[in-house]
């Protein structure tokens, strides 16, 4: 079996995972594996931008006030401080590898800032509104191009490989892991003495979601069975505002818009967000999304809309380039029509818990990104502070990294052969598409937005019940890209149901019918990885 050694070994490849690359790579040789292309990630489809306070006007404070009143309560203030005023230094970063921001249109010095839910000033630094596109595209081109970085795409990590899995008396370490080379069907392994998991989320636990196919929450299932410790996977952000036609397939339609001036309405066009919160439209996400949930439920309708017909075509096809076109593509005029819109899953503020420089329970395993959890997001996240915080999340990792006593690889250490046992060839591949999709309704029917006890314990039986039934497939055939993914998301969904069954509480994007109201201490959910 071919074993690759690195010194440092990188799983991802959205904005957190090649900024832990470029920042790693001055240090040592880093192999980055992801599972599709490279630029196949959330990052590339992140359309508002990056929260960052750059103006006199605005003010840290300010910022850590406005993501601490978001997270209702839960946010660690110390990591929030730390992410919200190393921002406009790794902004800094990204100018230097060559991201360009939008400039003030009046020609003065500055920047082009927009404003979205929950922010209390204009900070959002945004390229068009395609940034992540523009950000993901000057990074990748930097990865290919540095002499330190190898880079594997379609290679999926199957599992990682700890010192206790391979019985090596001592502390529990992450040595390295086991990965699928999706063209040749090659099973090899990776051995380093440091490895970063930045896989992004897990959208699509859920039967609607904005995310993209390969959001099935790899690192977070990864970590757990390695035995890393995993927080607060109840808290999922529902983006309130997808836009709802049939042909649009996770089309969103951003924050942005709303931070122009974009009023909800429901289908007959009246505005009903003053009378769920004062801040109407700008509200945070967890309350836009559930107001929108209750009219869709209380009207009978199966969207609501967006207007914002006062503003000009010329300033929307000048602000919002993308969704004027693509709306426009699907027989609606922005500056005509109203935009319809449901709410589907976003983003996971739970995930591995991990410190600000990606520190986890597992010795020798990082998290940054989406898939970790450090405190920051709390029970919701704040619209925009998720790029802000992979950028000073993966510089961080990567200083710890790179000061940590040991820094080369264990060439004595020998990781065994792939055992394929008795499994073949699967005949049944009709089992991972059924079992995929039960799955992902049984998430968005009894895990969703609102949730009560019968329905959490309802989808606990069924998941766990569907892994073992996974399980089974799992050992008895030989492994593929989609049953590795099934595997993965299944796992997740149940820490999601266990976590939300263990907050007997309604805070943030948890929202349970039996317990409405939210309790005066504020806790964590941790759930111990399966080998602790």
């Amino acid at each position: 079996m071919r074993v690759e050694a690195c010194d440092f070994f990188v799983v991802g490849s959205g904005i957190a995972g090649l900024m832990s690359a470029l920042y790693l790579a001055p240090h040592g040789h880093v192999l980055l594996v992801t599972k599709k292309k490279i630029d196949d990630c959330n990052t590339n489809r992140a359309q508002g931008g990056i929260a960052c306070v750059m103006e006199a006007c605005d003010s840290f404070e300010q910022h850590v006030s406005d993501t601490l009143i978001a997270g209702a309560g839960l946010c660690d203030e110390q990591v929030v401080r730390k992410i919200v005023t190393d921002g406009p230094a790794r902004i800094a970063d990204l100018e230097v590898l060559g991201v360009r921001f939008n400039p003030r249109s009046d020609g003065r010095p500055g920047y082009d800032l927009g404003r979205e839910g929950g922010h209390s000033q204009r900070r959002v630094l945004h390229a068009g509104d395609i940034t992540g596109q523009r950000v993901e595209s000057v990074l990748v081109e930097q990865i290919r191009n540095h002499p330190n970085i190898q880079v594997l795409e379609n290679s999926m990590v199957i599992d990682l490989i700890t010192t206790q899995w391979l019985n090596r008396p001592g502390e529990n370490c992450c040595v390295g892991a086991y990965v699928h080379d999706q063209t040749s069907g090659e099973i090899f392994a990776v051995r380093s003495p440091h490895t970063v998991l930045a896989t992004g989320g897990c959208g699509k636990v859920y039967l609607y979601t904005c995310n993209p196919d390969i959001a099935t929450g790899d690192g977070i299932a990864l970590a757990w069975r390695a035995g890393a410790e995993i927080a607060n996977m109840e808290f999922i952000q529902f983006h309130p505002t997808c836009l709802y036609h049939p042909q649009a397939k996770r089309f969103l339609i951003s924050e942005a818009v709303r931070g122009e001036g974009a009023e909800l309405v429901d289908a007959e066009g009246r505005p009903f967000m003053k009378k769920y919160d004062p801040r109407g439209a700008l509200a945070p996400r967890d309350v836009v999304a559930r107001a929108i949930d209750s009219e869709m439920k209380r009207t009978g309708a199966p969207y609501c809309c967006l207007d914002i017909r006062h503003k000009s075509e010329a300033f929307l096809k000048e602000r919002f380039p993308n969704i004027f076109e693509t709306c426009y593509k699907f027989g609606i005029d922005m500056a005509k029509d109203l935009i319809p819109i449901v709410p589907s899953a976003h983003y996971c503020c739970g995930g591995i818990k991990a410190t600000v420089n990606g520190v986890t329970s597992l010795s020798g395993l990082y998290a940054v990104g989406e898939t970790a959890c450090t405190g920051l997001h709390g029970a919701n996240r704040l619209a925009s502070n998720s790029l802000l915080e992979a950028l000073v999340c993966a510089y961080e990792v990567a200083g710890r990294i790179v000061n940590a006593t040991k820094r080369i690889s264990d060439d004595s250490l020998r990781i065994p052969d792939w055992q394929y046992g008795t499994a073949v060839a699967s005949d049944e591949a009709v089992m991972v598409a059924h079992n995929w999709m039960e799955v992902r309704t049984c998430m968005w029917d009894y895990v969703g937005i609102v949730r009560t006890d019968k329905r959490l314990e309802r989808a606990r039986r069924r998941i766990q019940n569907l892994r073992r039934e996974i399980r089974e497939y799992y050992f008895d055939y030989l492994v593929t890209p989609d049953t590795l993914e099934l595997r993965n998301l299944a796992l997740v969904g149940e820490l999601i149901v266990r976590s939300a069954m263990r907050r007997k509480e309604s805070r943030g994007l948890h929202y349970t019918l039996n317990y409405p109201e939210m309790k005066r201490i504020a806790r964590n959910t941790v759930l111990p990885g399966r080998s602790a």
